[in-house]
Parts: C-alpha cells; structure tokens; sequence
C-alpha cells in the first residue's frame, strides 16, 4: 500500500546506505571522535557558513529536544514555546522529565508570533513575584512548524532580537529542516539560520538518513560538559560513526538539499491532486506535510487505499488527517493517490 504516513517510514537515501556499507569494517574510534563525524562536522560548518560551529550527533528527535534545552537552561528555568509545538503536544513529557517546564503561548499559524513572546517576557518580568515563579530559560521554536507552516527571515529577526534583549537562548528545531529550505516561497537560509539562534538540529531521521540528528551550536558555544551531559541522558552511541558516517553522505555534493527538493515537488503536486479532489485543505502549508478535512466515511474508504496520518478530530462527522511526503516519494505515489480519491464519489 502506498503510504503519505510519515516522512521517516522508507529506510534511508541509497548513497547514506552504500556509505554505512563501504565503510563497515573500518575501525573506528567510539563517541563521536571518528573521522567521519570530524568530516561530517566540517561539511556542516561550511553549509552554515559558521565556522566556529560545534556540531554533535545524537540519534533522534524528542533526544535531542530533551538533551539540548535542558542543558540550556539552569534549574528552576522553563522553555517558551507555541501550544502546538512538538515539545508542548507529541513529546510525551520528555522535556518535564528533565526537571524543566513548557511554557506555552498560543499558536499563530503553527508558529511563536514575536510580539506574543515579547508580551510573555514583559509581563512576566513585571510581576513582584517572579522568582517564585517558572523562569523563562529559553525559547523553543521548530522550522518548519508543527502544521508545515514556515518562518520569514523578518519573523526570525524578531525572535532573535527579542531572545538577545532578555539574554535567553533561542532553539530551533529542525526535524524537517531539509523541506523547510527547500521550500519554494522561503527567504530563510541555513546560515541565517545559524546567525539568528543560539542552538539548532538539522534532522536526519525525516530528511534521508535511517537515524540521526545534527546539532549545532553556531558560535563555538556548546554549553560546558556538553557530551557529559549527553551521556547522562542515555544519548551518547558508542558507535557514533554511524551518525558520522550518514550525514557525511547527505552533506557531500549538496545531497540532503537535493532529496529535500523532491519532498516539496511532490507536495506540490499532492496539494494539487487534493484540491482536484474537492478535499478542504485545514492549513495552507509550503512544505512536504498537508492538511486535510475529511468526511469520516471518505476518511475510511480511503484509508483501504493509501496510508495516512490521523491529525485531530474536526467535529462530529470531519477528522483532520495528514499527509505527508519524503525524499523518497515519487510521481507514482501520487498517481495512485489520485486513482484513489476518484473512487470515493463512485
């Protein structure tokens, strides 16, 4: 059965999986001190025109959130973050159990609006009372968002300025990065990217690689002990050359940009099979996961088609249902969604 379930639901690009193959009796040395993680990192700085950067891997998402804001942020500190963010909805607590709170602000459009952050902060600040209170310790913001939607470099200006006013640092996380950037109406690139916030992750595990995310830390400005930090949390591989070794492959010769674009070509044309369909679109979305209102009826039908994702229930006779692309999603896919949806009216 096709399936627009998820990005991360194929294995890997086939240049990451003949890398991991060429290289597999190699002996390397474990941690992350490998010369593929050494290669890899450099690539990294060089695509973010950061050259300072510190670049660690660790192996999946809601890790790498937990891992990283915790070690942002001091005890009693709490992470500003949207009510629609992964952090606050589909991350199962994890940033609680590090000790830390998700501060949430309603959602705009999927994303943290500036001028809401600057009113939390303020009002905050003005209470008489705010050391007794959860301390805003750092602002969690993902590109692309929850619902697909993207950040303006203007928008990302904002935030930036705002986070260096208060002195808190800014994160983004970058789960679907690569469709972010390659997105057509985007102004936002990854070394603006890299100017603007204080600790980013270019995901792998969505973007073409079986596992992994990238983190960096543009201005030589890991926090101290970053990798005692990461194996205190259970994150640190022994085999980190498998890290290595995948975003080496994804970032030589300008590959994890290159598949990141066929997400967004398919989307496209996705978005443009849904609408031809009739269907009503819940959110618009420049990137590779689309939105879609749906008769529960229809919903079932379809779902003996072609794989999807449950998002939210609409109302009493309509769910929201998701709809996503990859790397490694082709025009065929979308042919049989077509055929698929043409047999819900017959």
């Amino acid at each position: 059965m096709v399936s627009f379930e998820s990005d991360y639901s194929t294995g890997c690009h086939p240049a990451v999986l003949e890398a991991l193959a060429a290289t597999n009796l190699e002996p390397c040395s474990g941690y992350g001190s490998d010369r593929f993680c050494e290669r890899a990192a450099a690539r990294i700085r060089e695509a973010c025109a950061a050259p300072q950067a510190d670049v660690r891997f660790l192996a999946g998402g809601t890790q790498t959130n937990a891992v990283v804001l915790s070690a942002l942020m001091n005890p009693g500190e709490g992470v500003v973050a949207a009510d629609s963010g992964h952090i606050s909805v589909h991350e199962a607590g994890a940033i609680e159990c590090t000790g830390h709170k998700v501060l949430t602000i309603p959602e705009r459009n999927g994303k943290l609006a500036a001028a809401d952050l600057r009113a939390y902060l303020e009002n905050f600040y003005a209470d008489a009372n705010w050391e007794h209170m959860v301390i805003p310790g750092a602002v969690f913001i993902s590109h692309p968002s929850e619902l697909g939607t993207l950040y303006s470099l203007a928008e990302l200006e904002k935030l930036s300025e705002i986070c260096r006013d208060y002195e808190i640092p800014l994160y983004l996380d970058g789960a679907r990065l690569g469709y972010g950037l390659a997105a057509r109406c985007t102004d936002v690139t990854l070394p603006d990217i890299a100017r603007l916030v204080d600790a980013f992750y270019i995901g792998g595990t969505k973007c073409g690689a079986l596992c992994g995310e990238a983190v960096v830390f543009p201005r030589s400005n890991a926090p101290h002990h970053f990798l005692t930090h990461v194996k205190r949390h259970g994150a640190l591989m022994a085999k980190g050359r498998l890290l290595g070794v995948q975003f080496d492959a994804l970032f030589t010769d300008g590959l994890y940009f290159r598949i990141a674009e066929n997400a967004i070509d398919r989307a496209e044309e996705l978005k443009a099979v849904l609408e031809e369909a009739g269907c009503e679109m819940f959110r618009p979305s420049p990137t590779n996961q689309q939105f879609v209102i749906m008769e529960n009826g229809k919903m079932e039908a379809l779902a003996q088609q072609v794989k999807f994702s449950f998002w939210e229930r609409f109302d009493e006779t309509h769910t929201v249902i998701r709809f996503v692309t990859s790397w490694s999603t082709t025009e065929e896919d979308i042919a049989v969604l077509r055929d698929a949806l043409a047999t819900l009216d017959d």
